[in-house]
Protein backbone atom coordinates (compact mmCIF):
# COMPACT_ATOMS: atom_id res chain seq x y z
CA UNK A 1 0.00 0.00 0.00
CA UNK A 2 1.39 3.38 -0.94
CA UNK A 3 2.07 6.03 1.67
CA UNK A 4 -0.64 8.20 0.12
CA UNK A 5 -3.29 5.52 0.44
CA UNK A 6 -2.29 4.86 4.03
CA UNK A 7 -2.91 8.52 4.74
CA UNK A 8 -6.45 8.59 3.35
CA UNK A 9 -9.66 7.96 5.21
CA UNK A 10 -11.17 4.89 3.59
CA UNK A 11 -14.75 5.19 4.79
CA UNK A 12 -16.84 8.30 4.37
CA UNK A 13 -18.62 9.89 7.28
CA UNK A 14 -22.16 8.53 7.41
CA UNK A 15 -25.31 8.62 9.52
CA UNK A 16 -23.93 5.77 11.67
CA UNK A 17 -21.03 7.97 12.84
CA UNK A 18 -21.13 10.06 15.99
CA UNK A 19 -20.77 13.66 14.84
CA UNK A 20 -20.79 17.13 16.31
CA UNK A 21 -21.30 20.05 13.96
CA UNK A 22 -23.04 20.65 10.66
CA UNK A 23 -22.81 18.20 7.76
CA UNK A 24 -21.90 21.09 5.46
CA UNK A 25 -19.05 22.39 7.65
CA UNK A 26 -15.99 23.05 5.48
CA UNK A 27 -13.79 20.90 7.72
CA UNK A 28 -14.43 17.40 9.01
CA UNK A 29 -12.09 16.15 11.71
CA UNK A 30 -12.26 12.39 12.32
CA UNK A 31 -10.62 10.96 15.42
CA UNK A 32 -9.94 7.28 15.92
CA UNK A 33 -9.68 7.02 19.68
CA UNK A 34 -9.37 4.61 22.57
CA UNK A 35 -11.13 5.55 25.81
CA UNK A 36 -8.33 4.09 27.95
CA UNK A 37 -5.46 5.60 25.96
CA UNK A 38 -3.55 8.26 27.94
CA UNK A 39 -2.70 10.08 24.68
CA UNK A 40 -6.41 10.28 23.80
CA UNK A 41 -7.00 11.59 27.32
CA UNK A 42 -4.46 14.35 26.56
CA UNK A 43 -6.03 15.02 23.15
CA UNK A 44 -9.58 15.34 24.48
CA UNK A 45 -9.31 18.89 25.93
CA UNK A 46 -7.30 20.02 22.89
CA UNK A 47 -9.99 18.79 20.49
CA UNK A 48 -12.70 20.31 22.69
CA UNK A 49 -10.97 23.71 22.64
CA UNK A 50 -10.44 23.54 18.88
CA UNK A 51 -14.10 22.62 18.35
CA UNK A 52 -15.13 25.65 20.39
CA UNK A 53 -12.68 27.92 18.56
CA UNK A 54 -13.66 26.86 15.04
CA UNK A 55 -17.39 26.64 15.76
CA UNK A 56 -19.51 26.21 12.62
CA UNK A 57 -16.44 25.65 10.44
CA UNK A 58 -15.83 22.21 12.00
CA UNK A 59 -17.64 18.90 12.10
CA UNK A 60 -16.08 16.44 14.54
CA UNK A 61 -16.43 12.66 14.22
CA UNK A 62 -15.36 10.10 16.81
CA UNK A 63 -14.73 6.46 15.92
CA UNK A 64 -13.77 3.70 18.32
CA UNK A 65 -10.30 2.19 18.02
CA UNK A 66 -9.79 0.25 21.26
CA UNK A 67 -6.26 -1.11 21.62
CA UNK A 68 -7.31 -4.20 23.54
CA UNK A 69 -3.83 -5.71 23.78
CA UNK A 70 -2.70 -2.90 26.08
CA UNK A 71 -5.94 -1.35 27.37
CA UNK A 72 -8.08 -3.97 29.07
CA UNK A 73 -11.12 -1.72 29.63
CA UNK A 74 -11.08 0.09 26.27
CA UNK A 75 -13.45 -2.22 24.42
CA UNK A 76 -16.09 -2.21 27.15
CA UNK A 77 -15.78 1.57 27.48
CA UNK A 78 -16.52 1.86 23.75
CA UNK A 79 -19.42 -0.60 24.06
CA UNK A 80 -20.83 1.36 27.00
CA UNK A 81 -20.69 4.60 25.01
CA UNK A 82 -22.45 2.88 22.09
CA UNK A 83 -25.10 1.50 24.45
CA UNK A 84 -25.73 4.99 25.80
CA UNK A 85 -26.06 6.32 22.24
CA UNK A 86 -28.50 3.58 21.25
CA UNK A 87 -30.75 3.97 24.27
CA UNK A 88 -30.43 7.63 25.25
CA UNK A 89 -29.43 9.44 22.02
CA UNK A 90 -26.53 11.36 20.57
CA UNK A 91 -26.43 14.07 23.25
CA UNK A 92 -26.10 11.35 25.89
CA UNK A 93 -23.38 9.65 23.80
CA UNK A 94 -21.31 12.84 23.77
CA UNK A 95 -21.88 13.31 27.51
CA UNK A 96 -20.67 9.72 28.05
CA UNK A 97 -17.70 10.29 25.72
CA UNK A 98 -16.66 13.34 27.73
CA UNK A 99 -17.32 11.64 31.08
CA UNK A 100 -15.18 8.64 30.23
CA UNK A 101 -12.24 10.86 29.29
CA UNK A 102 -12.77 13.10 32.31
CA UNK A 103 -12.58 10.10 34.65
CA UNK A 104 -10.05 7.94 32.79
CA UNK A 105 -7.18 8.82 35.08
CA UNK A 106 -9.13 8.74 38.38
CA UNK A 107 -7.96 5.24 39.35
CA UNK A 108 -6.87 1.90 37.91
CA UNK A 109 -10.50 0.74 37.88
CA UNK A 110 -12.05 4.02 36.64
CA UNK A 111 -13.17 2.28 33.45
CA UNK A 112 -14.34 -1.03 34.87
CA UNK A 113 -17.91 -2.07 34.18
CA UNK A 114 -19.25 -0.78 37.51
CA UNK A 115 -17.87 2.70 36.83
CA UNK A 116 -19.03 2.67 33.20
CA UNK A 117 -22.56 1.83 34.31
CA UNK A 118 -22.50 4.71 36.84
CA UNK A 119 -21.24 7.12 34.18
CA UNK A 120 -23.99 5.94 31.81
CA UNK A 121 -26.65 6.58 34.44
CA UNK A 122 -25.26 10.07 35.07
CA UNK A 123 -25.50 10.71 31.31
CA UNK A 124 -29.17 9.78 31.19
CA UNK A 125 -29.05 6.12 30.15
CA UNK A 126 -30.71 3.23 31.94
CA UNK A 127 -27.88 1.63 33.95
CA UNK A 128 -29.56 -1.79 33.94
CA UNK A 129 -29.75 -1.73 30.14
CA UNK A 130 -26.12 -0.63 29.77
CA UNK A 131 -24.96 -3.33 32.17
CA UNK A 132 -26.95 -5.92 30.22
CA UNK A 133 -25.48 -4.67 26.94
CA UNK A 134 -21.97 -5.04 28.36
CA UNK A 135 -22.63 -8.58 29.63
CA UNK A 136 -24.23 -9.63 26.34
CA UNK A 137 -21.69 -7.69 24.23
CA UNK A 138 -24.57 -6.17 22.24
CA UNK A 139 -22.38 -3.47 20.71
CA UNK A 140 -19.31 -5.58 19.95
CA UNK A 141 -20.10 -5.53 16.23
CA UNK A 142 -20.49 -1.73 16.16
CA UNK A 143 -17.17 -1.15 17.95
CA UNK A 144 -15.43 -3.72 15.75
CA UNK A 145 -16.80 -2.03 12.61
CA UNK A 146 -15.26 1.29 13.70
CA UNK A 147 -11.99 -0.49 14.47
CA UNK A 148 -11.88 -2.18 11.05
CA UNK A 149 -12.61 1.11 9.27
CA UNK A 150 -9.56 2.47 11.08
CA UNK A 151 -7.44 -0.51 10.03
CA UNK A 152 -8.51 0.04 6.39
CA UNK A 153 -7.50 3.69 6.74
CA UNK A 154 -4.03 2.81 8.03
CA UNK A 155 -4.67 3.61 11.70
CA UNK A 156 -2.19 1.82 13.95
CA UNK A 157 -2.32 3.88 17.14
CA UNK A 158 -4.42 6.38 19.00
CA UNK A 159 -5.33 9.07 18.66
CA UNK A 160 -5.21 9.23 14.87
CA UNK A 161 -6.81 12.21 13.15
CA UNK A 162 -8.02 12.80 9.61
CA UNK A 163 -8.76 16.27 8.27
CA UNK A 164 -11.16 16.22 5.32
CA UNK A 165 -10.20 12.62 4.64
CA UNK A 166 -6.42 13.05 4.81
CA UNK A 167 -4.41 11.78 7.74
CA UNK A 168 -3.05 14.58 9.91
CA UNK A 169 0.66 13.92 10.27
CA UNK A 170 1.39 17.03 12.31
CA UNK A 171 1.73 17.44 16.05
CA UNK A 172 -1.75 17.32 17.57
CA UNK A 173 -0.28 18.28 20.96
CA UNK A 174 0.55 21.70 19.47
CA UNK A 175 -2.92 23.23 19.54
CA UNK A 176 -1.89 26.23 17.43
CA UNK A 177 -0.42 24.05 14.67
CA UNK A 178 -3.39 21.67 14.78
CA UNK A 179 -5.82 24.59 14.55
CA UNK A 180 -3.83 26.12 11.70
CA UNK A 181 -4.05 22.87 9.73
CA UNK A 182 -7.82 22.82 10.23
CA UNK A 183 -8.13 26.50 9.26
CA UNK A 184 -6.10 25.82 6.11
CA UNK A 185 -8.39 22.92 5.23
CA UNK A 186 -11.40 25.23 5.68
CA UNK A 187 -9.86 27.78 3.30
CA UNK A 188 -9.11 25.10 0.71
CA UNK A 189 -12.68 23.80 0.95
CA UNK A 190 -14.00 27.27 0.06
CA UNK A 191 -11.86 27.58 -3.09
Amino acid sequence: MSAHKQGTLRSDVSERDHTLGAKNAPVTLVEYGDYECPHCYRAHPIVTAIREQLGVKLRFVFRNFPLTQIHLHAFHAAEAAESVAAHAGEAAFWAMHDTIYEHQQDSDDALDDAHLVRYAAACGADPVQVKQDLVEENFEERVSADFMSGVRSGVNGTPTFFINGERFEGDWTNRQAFTAALEEAAELAHR
